[in-house]
């Protein structure tokens, strides 16, 4: 069996899930703010926006270096216009539906959103609030880092190499496999493909859970 086709019927702890591009689309309202940011600071939107996905924004802003430029103050300024953008957040096809066969225990949240964003987001989206939500003020290091995928599983009591993690992004792939974790990516926003060894599907219609006492499995 392929290493990509391996996440199937094998037992998982946990599911541990990206938000953004993974379990809700807010890929217009983030492209819109960011453009935006992007050409008050004189770059680039159309390369820069590739850049952007799966990562905190102070993190973002602090690799560009820019003179005069407070990352902190920017990234609060960023977070303040998407706060009030969520036109268009809609929930990835299947994910409610998904989500929904999975014991409470045995799944969590990982995101590089700011706890108040991503609470906004899931509602607008439908998306109900998991026992762990971990955002991206809880960990000193950002995806690609494993930080916030750890601190998910240890939250949850499970071992992360024994979950399977949903992304999108290569940062949080990146940030799955340094856990420890199979992978799973969602393709459903990308207007790019990208390769990877891992299960790839555009959403979750066609997928189900099955969960036992004290693990879950991932089935077509």
């Amino acid at each position: 069996m392929s290493a990509s086709r391996a996440v199937f019927d094998k037992p998982y702890e946990a599911f541990l899930f990206d938000m953004d591009g993974t379990l809700l689309n807010s890929i217009a309202v983030v492209e819109r703010v960011w453009a935006g940011w992007a050409v008050r600071h004189g770059i680039e939107p159309e390369v820069f926006l590739k850049t952007i996905h799966g990562i905190r924004a102070v993190d973002v802003i602090k690799q560009l270096a820019l003179p005069g430029v407070d990352p902190v103050v920017e990234a609060k300024l960023l977070l303040d216009e998407e706060m009030e953008d969520v036109d268009g957040i809609l929930a990835i096809p299947g994910a409610l539906a998904f989500i929904a066969g999975i014991p409470r225990e045995r799944w969590a949240i990982v995101t590089s959103a700011p706890i108040e964003l991503a609470k906004r987001r899931m509602t607008a989206a439908g998306i109900p609030t998991p026992a762990v939500l971990v955002s991206g003020e809880e960990v000193s290091a950002g995806k690609p880092s494993p930080e916030g995928y750890l601190l998910g599983a240890r939250r949850l009591g499970v071992d992360p190499a024994k979950c399977l993690v949903f992304e999108d992004a290569v940062a949080g792939i990146l940030a799955g496999e340094a856990a420890g974790a199979d992978v799973t990516v969602i393709t459903a926003t990308h207007a790019t493909p990208f390769e990877t060894p891992h299960f790839s599907t555009p959403d979750y219609l066609g997928l189900r859970v099955a969960s036992t006492e004290g693990s879950v499995s991932l089935q077509r």
